[in-house]
């Protein structure tokens, strides 16, 4: 093995607090791994969660691999070294299973590179049993695996906690991979890609059941996150929230805005109880006094104020929703110089349209007192390109930057610009995205408008980026043909046309009700009409 990659990575591992090393022995071998840097996948709480949980069980060992930096990647095919973990250095292929977590469309690209690395055939019906089973998990399994389900042998469709201990529960139990499948499939939450065949003429005309399996997979949820052990188990200061211990306080959120996938798919919301989020942060001041709290509205936490004034603890919170709660909480952070809210929208009309529930009054009087309490920094979410959006509703975002802007000299504004992307299992699912063209102009307009105003920096996303995430957050099995072509392709607008793809048929058009949509067969808890009623109350609020 290469002697610089193997020292690179003793440097990450001497650096972290709490890793966990097991003999291989007679258990259940398991490789981690995230589709991304090991700067970005150590800042993820559900990958810790998941090495935490697996490394619970006796019979497990679970250790960790990720994408090789770029600079590194050159180095293991130069030198024909296969990746391999961080803890014992074996390659990936001497794992019993290779545990994907994934949370970002974008990193799709990087799961076929890593197998590529690793030296493994990319299709599942490529692999036999000699092949590590390949297993994926995360948000992106939750609202549509299809794009990779041609890949992956198992897909777990929703909250982790109880079926990935069934599952390996039946892994453990079971001689050969279709005993194994036979056994996985009536575990409420798993999927197996192999056991349905989809058909197409223009777009999805049929789906197939085989092996006599279940035609529809319920999403699997947890009914108390107060009871489960799904924790961080390693701090390190090589990661975005450095030597931070994260925990999470909710799971969901009561809000429901229409664009958002996270609000949608972990309903219902629920909370972590006090007694519980006290262990957590006591168990975490053994290793570091810096916590972070995670959740999608901790404004709305019932217990946020009693938790922010435990002594002796240096917290960070993630964005809170624009309310006085809120900027009554920031007294509570004084360590911290920045602050985050999200108004999404410019207009009044364009919050009603995404259902945010704020209006403009909320989001500068909650500036104002950030400001007031001595914050150095805001930072403000907003989002271009979301149905129905026009001219006067990005007018309307220069418009409440600059009065924000107005209310105090001191303190800088920090604008962040995102672009759209429809997503499964919300009201917008059947909305396209703006032209490209639009939308980059959009974004233009902005920052220019606000460039020359002191204080107010302005950030956006490339939308180029933000159209391939479309792709495949809409895409069908089909859309594996794309990602194959990417290892020696990487431009995804080329890599279609080589696959004979036609993105904007998944991404740009609006669709209708009767349409047949790959993730159909998945049971969220959210029916389609519902969905689709709150869709057609968007329209109407567009126009109201």
């Amino acid at each position: 093995m290469n002697r610089r990659l193997i020292e690179k990575t003793n440097a990450l591992l001497s650096k972290e607090k709490g890793t966990i090393f097991k003999d291989p022995g007679s258990r259940i071998n398991v490789c981690l791994v995230y589709p991304n840097t090991y700067h970005v996948g150590m800042s993820n709480l559900g990958f810790q969660g998941i090495y935490t949980l697996l490394n619970d069980r006796s019979d497990t060992l679970c250790e960790r691999a990720f994408l090789p930096d770029e600079e590194d990647i050159d180095e293991y095919i130069r030198s024909d070294t296969k990746i391999f973990s961080l803890e014992s250095k074996r390659p990936l292929n001497n794992f019993d299973i290779l545990a994907f977590s994934v949370s970002f469309e974008n990193d799709y690209p990087n799961i076929l590179k890593i197998l590529e690395l690793a030296n493994m055939p990319l299709r599942s019906s490529d692999r036999n049993q000699k092949h590590p089973l390949l297993i994926i998990g995360g948000v992106c399994a939750f609202f549509n695996p299809e794009p990779l389900a041609d890949f992956f042998d198992v897909c777990f469709v929703g909250e982790a906690e109880e079926m990935l201990n069934e599952f390996i529960d039946a892994y453990r139990t079971s001689e050969t991979r279709q005993e194994l499948y036979g056994k996985a499939a009536v575990i409420e939450g798993i999927y197996i890609p192999a056991f349905y065949e989809v058909s197409y003429n223009n777009g999805i005309s049929g789906r197939k059941v085989l092996h006599g399996v279940h035609e529809i997979i319920k999403r699997r949820y947890i009914k108390d996150i107060s009871a489960y052990r799904f924790r961080q188990s390693i701090v390190t200061p090589e990661t975005e929230f450095s030597d931070m211990y994260l925990i999470e306080a909710m799971r969901g959120c009561p809000w429901k805005c229409r664009f958002c996938v996270a609000e949608h798919i972990y309903t219902p919301a629920r909370k972590k109880e006090m007694p519980a989020i006290k262990e957590e942060i006591d168990n975490a001041l053994k290793i570091t006094e810096r916590i972070g709290l995670v959740g999608p509205s901790l404004t709305d936490y019932p217990y946020i104020s009693e938790v922010l004034k435990t002594e002796g603890v240096d917290f960070s919170i993630t964005s809170l929703r624009a309310s006085r709660k809120s900027a009554e909480l920031i007294g509570l952070l004084k360590k911290h110089k920045s602050v985050s809210i999200a108004p999404e929208a410019g207009t009044e009309r364009m919050r009603r349209v995404i259902n945010k529930k704020i209006t403009e009054d909320d989001i500068i009087e909650t500036s104002r007192l950030i400001f007031s309490e001595g914050m150095e920094k805001l930072r403000l979410y907003f989002m271009v390109g979301l149905p129905t959006e026009n001219d006067d509703d990005i007018k309307g975002i220069v418009s409440l930057v600059k009065k924000i802007r107005d209310i105090s000299k001191k303190g800088n504004i920090v604008l962040t610009l995102s672009t759209f992307v429809p997503k499964p299992f919300t009201p917008f699912q059947w909305h396209g995205m703006e032209k490209i063209e639009i939308v980059k102009k959009r974004l233009k307009d902005v920052k220019s408008s606000l460039l020359p105003i002191k204080g107010i920096r302005v950030f956006h996303d490339v939308p180029q980026y933000a159209y391939m995430q479309g792709l495949f957050s809409m895409g069908d099995r089909q859309i594996s043909r794309v990602l194959e072509v990417m290892l020696k392709v990487p431009d995804w607008k080329k890599a279609c046309i080589e696959a004979g793809i036609d993105p904007g048929f998944y991404v740009m058009r609006n669709k209708d009700f009767s349409e047949k949509l790959p993730w159909d067969f998945i049971d969220s808890d959210i029916s389609k009409e519902r969905l689709w009623d709150e869709y057609q109350k968007a329209l109407f609020e567009s126009i109201s």
